[in-house]
């Protein structure tokens, strides 16, 4: 089989940046790092001149929604494909994608969309898995998805929808609703990890939630309650138990805007990179430009209005959604949040494939693994894009 080699570049791997090495890939998956001058090249090699520049695993996005000007929920073929394009541009070699709050019948349609989409898709960013997010929310803490289509889990409904496909790997819920305990454990039963999202719940409920399966945050921040009062007493809410529970990893839309970088270096200190991943929850505008667009299916999402780095609700009330790529993600943790390159990449790969469970063989730069890879200057820009072993970007 043809290699695939990458040299001259500072290659960021679980145990620092290391130069003078070559990367070899082989039947799309990482067959050695060697030193340079222990490199014996074939005739038929394709190789990569790095540069200089930096080379680290894939980034991974575990919360997306769209991009490109398609979304998951249009419900096509064409607007998975085009999604999967458009962050590949940006460095993402895997991704999640993430569904709204909507009908029964609009989501179990998107699952066969999915699976169709998934044996089509050669040259974007490789779909591994669905995140449900919705329809069990707060009706205090929905957000932008849509009220209309909120309800209580319900045992019946939510095991009919886990039997209708074997794709889904995450499913955000808010765990104070009634019901919502027992999803949790059913649901981590199957394979699936439970996440506390778009939630009233105080301390109290989140840790019960944490010991039912739930131990994800959905968008920490974004949706979700903090200190409140309750009749005079204050109490801590799923914010405070986000810090306070150890165990418990964290997803942050890093794009500078839904969080400013006092937030960001506040995550960064008190989680620290191992237990927080970087994710873009992109709606369709992400690689966009400003003006009017959908939150949403084409056929039954919100309008909106993309401005400022930020997808936002017509009466500029509240964002709805982000327009972020994972590569803006990783600039603003190191540029604005002055975070560690190391640190930032780990939050971009092995941290989320941790938290989706597919580290053993995605995340990092090391032999066995799959060969997904991206290459990027010292501006996180990304002039190659590798998913496993094939180029699907390069600049």
């Amino acid at each position: 089989m043809k290699r695939l080699i990458i040299r001259n570049g500072r290659f960021i791997t679980p145990y620092g940046i290391e130069e003078g090495k070559a990367l070899i890939c082989r039947d799309g998956r990482i067959e050695a790092i060697v030193a340079e001058e222990m490199l014996a090249l074939a005739d038929q090699d394709e190789v990569i001149d790095a540069e200089g520049r930096y080379v680290s695993a894939g980034f991974i996005d575990i919360h997306v929604h769209g991009g490109g000007g398609h979304d998951f929920m249009d419900g096509t073929v064409e607007a998975y494909l085009g999604a999967a394009e458009a962050h590949a541009a940006h460095g993402t070699t895997a991704l999640v994608p993430t569904t709204l709050t909507s009908t029964n019948e609009e989501l179990l349609a998107t699952f066969d969309t999915y699976r169709k989409a998934k044996a089509l898709n050669t040259k974007g960013a490789k779909f591994i898995g669905l995140h449900l997010e919705g329809p069990y929310f707060s009706p205090k803490q929905c957000g932008a998805q849509d009220p209309a289509y909120l309800k209580n889990p319900r045992r019946e409904d939510y095991e009919m929808i886990l039997d209708a496909s074997q794709d889904i790997v995450r499913w955000s819920v808010a765990p104070e609703l009634e019901g919502a305990l027992e999803m949790g454990r059913i649901v981590r039963e199957r394979g699936v990890l439970p996440s506390i999202a778009h939630t009233d719940a105080i301390y109290e409920e989140a840790k019960e939630a944490f010991e039912a399966g739930y131990t994800h945050v959905t968008h920490l921040y974004s949706a979700m309650s903090t200190v409140s009062r309750r009749n005079a007493f204050r109490y801590a809410g799923v914010l405070e138990a986000a810090y306070l529970i150890d165990g418990m990893t964290v997803e942050i839309i890093a794009d500078g805007v839904h969080l400013p970088k006092p937030l960001l270096q506040f995550v960064y200190k008190f989680k620290g990179p191992k237990m927080t991943a970087l994710c873009t929850d992109a709606m369709r505008g992400a690689g966009m430009p400003d003006g009017d667009s959908i939150l949403g299916s084409l056929k039954n999402g919100q309008h909106v209005i993309i401005e400022d780095g930020v997808a936002k609700m017509p009466d500029r009330t509240a964002f709805a959604g982000s327009v972020a790529t994972t590569d803006r993600l990783v600039r603003t943790m190191v540029e604005l949040a002055e975070v560690p390159l190391v640190d930032a990449i780990r939050m971009m790969t092995l941290t989320p494939a941790e938290i989706i469970g597919i580290a053993d063989r995605k995340g990092s730069l090391e032999e066995g693994k799959d060969a997904d890879i991206v290459i990027f200057d010292e501006g996180i820009h990304v002039t190659h894009t590798i998913s496993e072993g094939n180029i699907i970007y390069s600049k």
